[in-house]
């Protein structure tokens, strides 16, 4: 006879059964094709030749192709900025929504509209507000005296690439948020009165009771949004194309060209191979920094 846990285990695993199969009839097949095209020289023109394998020569040419490196640098560069921010500004509106206040409730729903729109219409919405001619952002800039003409932010190297994080970080903040002030209202109040009682300032009170209570689930948070950040492309592909000059094309936007605009199938799937890789080691570290901090609060 079963035990109890052993028929409960079973059990899970005949409700899954179900699901796992899905999940891989649907990811390794498309995967296992992106591998083997990675090896070969495949062309989507070219009269239906047969693709020739071409070893590791695809990978070494990307490891050394300078476009590649440069979007690499762009798309690190937004991933660390965005998600940074993002959980910045998402953990000091959690910490402001968990406070009792007249019209809080109202706050909360609206904090919440950002992330409900979709991520075209997001891009479109901030592409107008950053137009060089009538939007917003110009107009309320030159109100407050902080510049003195229009500038066309999206169509300037310098200024592209934050332009469209500020788009980014606007949608997706309110995920940290939601995810962070869930974790605040299970805190017992006692906790608190207890360290005021004792003396504790603000800092104190963060530091020892709201962080450790807020950390398993601002780090999935942000998980969830380095994995979004690095293979941003929808936001990119409507605001900027990936120029000017560029200067906004990151992996996913040139992963896209390579495969699709220039017909380079077995390039473009290395090149997408390699940026799961990447993926996958920027997940370990967080979840390596998440496991270290967890364990320090233990101990301490």
């Amino acid at each position: 006879m079963l035990s109890l846990p052993q028929r409960e285990r079973r059990q899970a695993w005949v409700l899954l059964a179900p699901m796992l199969v899905m999940m891989f009839l649907l990811t390794a097949w498309p995967l296992a094709r992106t591998i083997w095209l990675s090896f070969t020289d495949a062309a989507l023109i070219g009269g239906g030749a047969a693709p020739q394998p071409v070893g590791f020569d695809n990978y070494l040419y990307a490891l050394t192709d300078p476009d590649f490196l440069a979007a690499l640098a762009r798309t690190l560069y937004f991933t660390v900025v965005s998600v940074a921010l993002e959980g910045v500004i998402g953990v000091l509106v959690a910490l402001l929504l968990n406070q009792q206040f007249y019209g809080r409730s109202l706050l909360r729903v609206l904090v919440i509209l950002p992330w409900a729109l979709p991520t075209i219409v997001n891009a479109m919405m901030w592409r107008l507000n950053f137009n060089p001619d009538y939007g917003s952002i110009n107009a309320l800039l030159t109100q407050l005296g902080l510049i003195g003409s229009y500038r066309s932010w999206l169509g300037s190297p310098d200024s592209a690439m934050n332009a469209v994080m500020l788009a980014d970080i606007w949608k997706n903040y309110p995920l940290v948020t939601l995810l962070t002030l869930a974790a605040l209202q299970s805190i017992p109040d006692d906790l608190f009165e207890a360290a005021r009682i004792d003396g504790a300032s603000a800092w104190r009170r963060f530091r020892a009771i709201t962080f450790p209570a807020i950390l398993g689930p601002l780090g999935v948070a942000l998980i969830l949004r380095t994995i979004d950040a690095f293979k941003i492309f929808d936001i990119i592909y409507v605001m900027t194309r990936g120029g000017p000059v560029d200067s906004t094309k990151t992996l996913s936007f040139f992963v896209y060209q390579e495969s699709f605009s220039y017909l380079r199938a077995g390039s473009g799937a290395a090149y997408a191979i390699l940026m799961t890789l990447l993926c996958g080691i920027l997940i370990a570290i967080y979840m390596l920094m998440i496991a270290r901090q967890r364990r320090r609060g233990i101990e301490q």
